[in-house]
């Protein structure tokens, strides 16, 4: 179903019917992330990747020093706008397929992001995802861009609410999915927090991508 296609007191009845324990998601996202292959690594330049000095400050768990802001009542993502890297993109609710795996979005719909349903919605307290792929056979896909980002860009979620969850920048990663640290990521940090997630590191024909690109923010401000 389409983000349109949703009301509000569907949302929350899919958020509490698909809402996972942290622990157990984790690992859920993990795999279901693993099986998205993203496109075919045909492009001769491949995906930027985050330099080592976008990685998190995990001495501090926050990377930047600006002010959280209160955190929001639930209310599902609409578009997820990112200006650094002219990211404005609608979002879909993505929860789990019949197999147990996190969906994604069409592979074929290159700019169309997703809203784990599981997981809070963007401005909530705890950390919310929004996955997106990085490429596919026909050439870059909407979170293609996420490796070139920096500390302190914003990214700005639209809620169905009407509301913008405004959030910066505190981290950029790629982690193999062999050793993905779940807790990590996807662990509340007792704020509003928010995850982008894509494919990254190296690509091989039989594998595909053999990490994901995570991206860390935070809520600083509500528009």
């Amino acid at each position: 179903m389409s983000a349109s296609g949703w009301s509000e007191p569907a949302e929350q009845e899919e958020r509490r019917r698909q809402r996972t324990p942290w622990g157990v998601m984790a690992l859920v996202l993990l795999t279901g992330l693993a099986l998205i292959r993203n496109g075919s690594g045909d492009f001769d330049a491949g995906p930027p990747q985050p330099a080592s000095a976008a990685a998190p400050d995990t001495r501090t768990g926050t990377g930047t020093g600006a002010a959280h802001a209160p955190s929001l009542p639930f209310s599902g993502a609409d578009r997820v706008r990112i200006p650094s890297i002219r990211v404005d993109a609608p979002v879909m609710p993505v929860g789990l397929d019949a197999d147990g795996w996190i969906g994604a979005p069409p592979s074929e719909d290159a700019g169309l992001a997703g809203w784990f349903t599981g997981a809070v919605s963007p401005g909530e307290q705890g950390t919310s995802v929004i996955v997106g792929h990085v490429d596919n056979r026909r050439g870059p896909a909407v979170f293609y861009g996420l490796g070139t980002l920096r500390k302190g860009n914003r990214i700005d979620v639209l809620r169905k609410d009407g509301r913008t969850a405004v959030f910066e920048v505190y981290g950029i990663e790629v982690f193999s999915k062999a050793h993905f640290p779940g807790d990590r990521v996807y662990g509340s940090k007792g704020t509003a927090e928010l995850r982008l997630i894509t494919c990254g590191g190296g690509f091989s024909k039989r594998h595909g991508y053999d990490g994901n690109l995570v991206v860390f923010a935070r809520l600083v401000a509500v528009d």
